[in-house]
């Protein structure tokens, strides 16, 4: 029998929640005896093996905190009304002496582009809207075999952010609009500057990230998240909202039940508040799967426990290279008549400041460290001259069509894993439901990638497709990040912010993210005078070649450790 589940439940938790003032009109909600605010999984699962805290205690305090904090910064598109009674018998289980490792009884979000038969899966498109997919996703699974509670799915940009050109992050017509933590008001230009842009649609005045969201984890509303990326929808959010977040190896996790845009570059990750909460998700999420042949790429360490590299001497003798050209300082590119790239003076004194740290902490700084593609004169040769089409294929000049064929392609297949339940039979299906219910907020923002995906032909196009997956390989692979590191006999590349997602997602790389400091939220066109944007997170990367995850945490733990420079969102009490 379902239990019904009342979103507000300071009545429900009333022995354990006490409420404490922020100001006079908000009040939030806290556990007696464990505050879950910036609380980690190690203090979580230290308190729950101390008898602080149950598991159905800390469930309940994130349902509390999200129907708290909803209005604020919307952070999730569904919620399961039953983690309350998951979490009673992870308790008994405890009791009874079965401890299932480190996320046992802890509550965690996923996107809501990852299947689950106990919540609906959306993508947030409104085709899929309160649709139950009938299996779990791989990771899914997994992690609540590894005892984690899995209480929501998070808000996300729509289908991963490939419907149309210039989608607004964190916004769907499912879940609306996600909100920044860190300064969490909607935009207040007006939109009437001579720009395209409609600023007063509702959206954050502080960027989000890429489609994944992080505003629930940075707001502490559950312990971790899983986002995913296909080119920086991990990465960007988590250094959007100041947590830690891994792009592991793609194949590295399993695919399989997760809404696509392409194989060739999606996977899925951790996002946390600490480096050694993200390697506990990781191990978590992490084996090898039948329906998705990549997961044999890399071996999972011995119980797929990351914990093992997390050294505070780590980044001791380690080689970190500077790619100064593009990401740090503005280059011409070939055929271009003016600067490309680099980053602002507020920008580099962040990531002085970061050089410097790791020199102290013992490692050994190359600089620079260039990779050699993008120094490439040759055109054709240069990964950040050859983007990504995303216009019709009459358009498809100095491009890659890896993401609208592959998304072609694999959405079809997503589609046709759901068998006769799929909301949808095809890619022209949802195009043609999108058009019939444009009335209803589908396609506020058009639909012009899907489009432009489904104007492809699976076979006449798979020629082009083919040398353009070899050429983007090429391009950030062998003669991008793994040119640059043998040649300077790196264990890491050292990144501005997210600045490596495009290419080290076309190469299929991991990076791990680390929160540092802040820079000024100061975009053009500028705020109107008296808004007072706050400072906005700005973290580092450290990225390195295919399956060294446990090398670039060791770099990532020393790093988090000698700095602690996290901090949580002004308003979170």
């Amino acid at each position: 029998m379902k239990r019904s589940f009342v979103l507000l439940l300071v009545p429900v938790a009333l022995a354990t929640i006490t409420l404490r003032a922020q100001n006079p009109q908000r009040i939030a909600p806290r556990l007696i005896g464990f505050d879950v605010v910036e609380a980690s999984i190690i203090d979580m699962q230290n308190a729950m093996q101390k008898g602080r805290v149950t598991s159905k205690e800390l469930v309940l305090q994130s349902f509390a905190r999200i129907a708290f904090y909803k209005d604020l910064i919307n952070p999730v598109i569904s919620l399961y009304r039953d983690a309350v009674a998951e979490a009673e018998l992870l308790d008994v289980e405890r009791a009874q002496g079965k401890y299932r490792g480190p996320l046992h009884g802890i509550p965690i979000a996923v996107k809501d582009n990852t299947n689950t038969t106990f919540m609906p899966t959306t993508g947030g498109a409104l085709a899929f809207k309160g649709y139950t997919p009938p299996y779990d996703a791989t990771l899914v699974t997994n992690l609540k075999n590894a005892g984690a509670v899995i209480i929501a799915k998070t808000v996300m940009t729509e289908l991963a952010n490939w419907v149309t050109n210039g989608m607004p992050g964190n916004y769907s017509a499912v879940g609306g609009w996600g909100m920044n933590p860190y300064d969490p008001r909607r935009d207040p230009r007006s939109g009437n500057d001579g720009f395209a842009i409609p600023f007063a649609d509702g959206r954050p005045s502080m960027g989000v990230g890429g489609s994944s969201s992080g505003i629930g984890t940075a707001a502490s509303l559950w312990a971790g998240n899983v986002g995913t990326e296909t080119s920086g929808s991990i990465l960007s959010p988590a250094n959007a909202n100041m947590l830690v977040g891994i792009k592991p190896t793609v194949g590295r996790i399993s695919r399989w039940g997760i809404i696509p845009i392409t194989a060739d570059q999606d996977t899925a990750g951790p996002m946390t508040r600490t480096v050694a909460d993200a390697a506990i998700m990781l191990g978590a999420m992490e084996g090898a799967d039948p329906h998705d042949p990549a997961t044999s790429l890399c071996s999972p360490p011995p119980g797929r426990d990351y914990q093992q590299f997390l050294r505070l001497a780590g980044l001791r003798g380690k080689r970190i290279g500077i790619p100064r050209a593009l990401y740090y300082d503005a280059i011409t590119l070939p055929g271009g008549t003016s600067a490309s790239g680099g980053i602002n003076a507020a920008q580099r004194a962040v990531m002085d400041d970061v050089i410097a740290v790791l020199k102290a902490q013992g490692a050994v700084v190359v600089d620079p460290a260039n990779i050699p593609t993008v120094l490439d004169q040759n055109p054709n040769n240069n990964n950040a001259v050859i983007g990504t089409c995303v216009g019709l294929k009459a358009t498809d000049v100095n491009c890659s069509t890896v993401f609208k064929y592959g998304f072609k392609r694999d959405f079809a297949a997503y589609l046709a894993s759901l068998g006769p339940t799929a909301p949808v039979k095809s890619l022209t299906e949802l195009r043609q439901f999108n058009t019939a219910n444009a009335s209803q907020n589908a396609i506020r923002y058009r639909q012009d990638l899907l489009d432009t995906s489904d104007e492809m032909n699976l076979a006449t196009d798979l020629g082009r497709y083919t040398l353009d997956r070899a050429r983007d390989i090429f391009l950030a692979d062998a003669h991008g990040i793994r040119e640059a590191m043998t040649v300077n006999n790196l264990d890491a590349l050292l990144f501005p912010g997210s600045s490596s997602a495009g290419i080290a997602a076309r190469a299929g790389f991991p990076t791990i993210g680390v929160p540092f400091g802040f820079i000024p939220n100061a975009p053009t066109p500028a705020f109107p005078a008296g808004f007072n944007a706050r400072d906005q997170p700005y973290g580092v990367g450290f990225t390195g070649i295919e399956c060294s995850e446990p090398k670039l945490l060791e770099i990532a733990y020393a790093f988090e450790q000698a700095t602690k420079r996290r901090v949580p969102p002004p308003f979170t009490p």
